[in-house]
C-alpha cells in the first residue's frame, strides 16, 4: 500500500489536483440524475468513453422521449452502442425513475436500493452513478482499479465479484483513502488516472 501511497501523494501534488478538483465539483453539482444514471447503464461492460459519447449524442430527450422499446434501440444503434436491444430495455424501465434525484435522496440505504431497484445495476455501476452525483463514499471496482490493486499486491488475484467481494475489496480501498485523508470518490480519479491517462467520469 505504501508504494501507491506515495504515488497518490506525488499526483495529488501535480497539476493534476486541480483537474480533478474540477471533475469532483461537476460531480457535487450534477443536476441531470437520470441522465447520469443512463450513462451508467451504458457502461457497463463496455467504457466510459462510449457512454460519454452516447449521452451527449442523445442527450436528456433521447432517454426519457421515445415511443418504444424499439424506437430507442434504434438511437443507440446509430450512436453506435453495442449492447443497442439490451440497454434500450434497460433504460426503458428505468424511466419510471426519471426523478431519481428525489428518491436518492430519501434513501439510507442508496446502494442497495439502486441494486435492488434498478435493472442493469450492479455494485459497480451504482457506485459510479453515486459518485457522479456528488455521493464519494463509495468504491466503483472497475477493471483499472481491480488491476491497479493487484499490480500493488493489495489483491492476490482479481475475483469474481459479488455483494460479499465487493465489500472486501471496497474496505482495502477505503482503508487507502483514509490513509491519503480523501474520499474514495477522490481516490478513484486518482487510481483511473493511474491506469488510463485520463480523468473522466
Amino acid at each position: 500500500m505504501n508504494k501507491l501511497f506515495f504515488e497518490i501523494n506525488r499526483l495529488r501534488n501535480s497539476t493534476l489536483k486541480q483537474e480533478v478538483d474540477k471533475r469532483l465539483t461537476q460531480f457535487r453539482t450534477n443536476e441531470d440524475w437520470f441522465s447520469e444514471l443512463c450513462f451508467c447503464l451504458l457502461t457497463a461492460n463496455t467504457s466510459a468513453e462510449l457512454g460519454i459519447k452516447v449521452q451527449n449524442e442523445l442527450g436528456y430527450d433521447g432517454f426519457t422521449i421515445f415511443k418504444d422499446e424499439e424506437e430507442l434501440a434504434k438511437r443507440l444503434k446509430k450512436a453506435k452502442y453495442r449492447f443497442y436491444n439490451k440497454r434500450a430495455h434497460y433504460i426503458s424501465l428505468a424511466n419510471k425513475y426519471k426523478d431519481i434525484k428525489s428518491i436518492i435522496e430519501k434513501k439510507v440505504g442508496k446502494r442497495e436500493w439502486l441494486v435492488k431497484n434498478i435493472k442493469g445495476l450492479g455494485y459497480k455501476e451504482s457506485s459510479h452513478f453515486l459518485r457522479n452525483v456528488g455521493y464519494f463514499d463509495y468504491a466503483i471496482l472497475d477493471k483499472h482499479v481491480l488491476n491497479l490493486l493487484k499490480e500493488n499486491l493489495l489483491l492476490e488475484k482479481i475475483p469474481t465479484m459479488n455483494r460479499v467481494k465487493y465489500g472486501e475489496i471496497e474496505k482495502i480501498l477505503d482503508k487507502l483513502a483514509k490513509k491519503l485523508e480523501m474520499s474514495q470518490g477522490e481516490l478513484d480519479l486518482y487510481l483511473w488516472f493511474m491506469k488510463t491517462g485520463k480523468v473522466l467520469k
